[in-house]
């Protein structure tokens, strides 16, 4: 593919996106694409600032933090803008569902009228029109019965079925991206299935893309075709699923793939990460990582790699990568995420 074609193919740009609270860095210059129809993983520990990435590029962080690079969409510039630019984008072009749908949806409201809400405001349907555009998203999204629940408060549905009337709620502005940050987080085994074939579902029906967030590398290789590991506010590897997946470079990654349990093992004891993601204010001079990794050089410690492009469009960040796993150990992983 020629330049000016990827180009034209890029839905979502980030370019040196950075976020500080209180003068602290969290996100330490992203960059980061979203082709149009494309899903695109986030993984990574908590704290490594997947959500907070995306919580920037939609201007949806509080007033004390400061945001600074650029985020364009269809290559009109968001970050920076005004407020009714930021409000037409938000659930019209990009949606965003959040890990907790009972602290998104109102106690109060009737989840009919929620959702014809996001109908008025993001395609002026209202009345009947609207009314009939709900019942199809609830029966789209799998909501049983949903004529007579339509007039239900949020109490009255499961977990699994909250979160489904979220995505309701985020299909209302037919967007062209949906933003999920870690749906599946609070839900059992089986919902968790459920609410993942519905995204794949979805995602070839209507044909947005997807940025799917989530620290369950089993989700993210259903999910998705591309993934980015990020670390301590920095994105440390990225390439598609099947050559990530096949050969992760980064220990970082590596270490992900370990402390996946296999279902057809023994009783061994899982091999963690040793320590934790550091703290924002006290980052290693060198690699964030350096404390934790197996690999690390002295060079480790005294300089940050950069993220540099390698064959196939993988992207790595590591002065002393693992190297390729042997076809065995990818059969343990895959037989693991099986």
């Amino acid at each position: 593919m020629d330049k000016n074609s990827a180009a034209g193919s890029r839905l979502v740009e980030l370019r040196d996106l950075r976020v500080a609270f209180d003068g602290v860095q969290v996100l330490h210059g992203i960059n980061l694409d979203v082709a149009k129809g494309e899903a695109l993983g986030l993984v990574g520990e908590s704290g490594c600032g997947k959500s907070v990435t995306w919580l920037a590029a939609l201007g949806l962080l509080p007033g004390k933090a400061m945001v600074s690079g650029s985020v364009k969409l269809d290559g009109q510039e968001l970050a920076g803008g005004p407020r009714s630019v930021l409000e037409s984008v938000r659930g019209g072009r990009i949606a965003m569902i959040f890990q907790d749908p009972s602290s998104s949806l109102n106690p109060v409201l009737r989840i009919g009228r929620q959702i014809v809400e996001a109908l008025a405001v993001h395609r002026s349907l209202r009345g009947e029109a609207a009314r009939a555009e709900a019942l199809r998203l609830l029966d789209m999204v799998g909501i049983p019965d949903a004529r007579r629940r339509f007039d239900l408060y949020p109490h009255e549905f499961s977990g699994g079925q909250c979160q489904r009337l979220m995505i309701a709620m985020a299909l209302a502005g037919e967007p062209d991206l949906l933003v999920a940050d870690e749906p599946t987080t609070a839900l059992d085994a089986t919902i968790q299935a459920q609410i993942l074939d519905l995204l794949i579902r979805l995602r070839k029906e209507t044909g947005m893309a997807t940025v799917f967030i989530s620290h369950d590398l089993g989700a993210v290789s259903q999910v998705c075709e591309r993934v980015c590991v990020m670390y301590a506010g920095r994105i440390v590897e990225e390439g598609s699923v099947a050559d990530l997946f096949a050969a992760p470079r980064h220990p970082y990654t590596r270490g992900l793939f370990d402390a996946i349990p296999r279902l057809d093992g023994g009783r061994e004891r899982l091999i963690p990460i040793p320590g934790t993601v550091p703290n924002p204010k006290h980052l290693p001079k060198g690699c964030s990582f350096s404390p934790r990794c197996p690999r690390a050089e002295d060079g480790c410690r005294e300089a940050r790699p950069p993220l540099l492009a390698l064959d196939n469009g993988r992207k790595l960040a590591c002065f002393n990568p693992v190297p390729p796993v042997a076809k065995t150990a990818v059969r343990i992983v895959e037989e693991a995420l099986a």
